[in-house]
């Protein structure tokens, strides 16, 4: 298996992942009781960063293995990219996960999450649409 294929593969993963977050599970945040949002909201957390985390690192460790194969916009940008996506994960997503608590109205937390997201949802968007159009024209490192 060649390394674009496997770039192909976690890129679409976390697009595929952040769609469903940004279009069913931050909206979907309302229709718990304040009382139970917090407790749902930890468990999620946790199930999801199992998912999110294992994929971001795979993905920032053969963006990093591409650049040291070539030097080119394509890796150059999703090298960038892919830090972008880091520094709004762990400087503004975690941090407001860990602010949420069952106190905040629903409208405020899915508004700010909804809002926010949609930076991370363009920038993953963006990496898997790069490597599927390598791929297509069938680039090799």
């Amino acid at each position: 298996m060649d390394l674009l294929f496997i770039r192909l593969l976690l890129d679409f993963g976390l697009m595929v992942l952040i769609w469903i977050v940004q279009l069913v599970i931050y909206p979907g945040l309302c229709y718990y009781k304040n009382e139970d949002l917090g407790k749902w909201h930890k468990i999620y957390t946790q199930r999801i960063g199992v998912i999110v985390g294992p994929l971001m690192i795979a993905q920032l460790v053969v963006t990093l293995m591409q650049l040291m194969q070539a030097q080119n916009l394509y890796t150059w940008g999703s090298i960038v990219i892919v830090l972008i996506t880091w520094i709004l994960t762990f400087l503004i997503f975690v941090p407001l996960h860990n602010s949420i608590n069952p106190g905040e109205s629903c409208e405020e937390i899915t508004t700010s999450l909804v809002k926010k997201n949609w930076w991370r949802t363009f920038f993953w968007s963006i990496l898997f649409l790069g490597s599927l159009i390598l791929k297509i024209s069938d680039y090799n490192f």
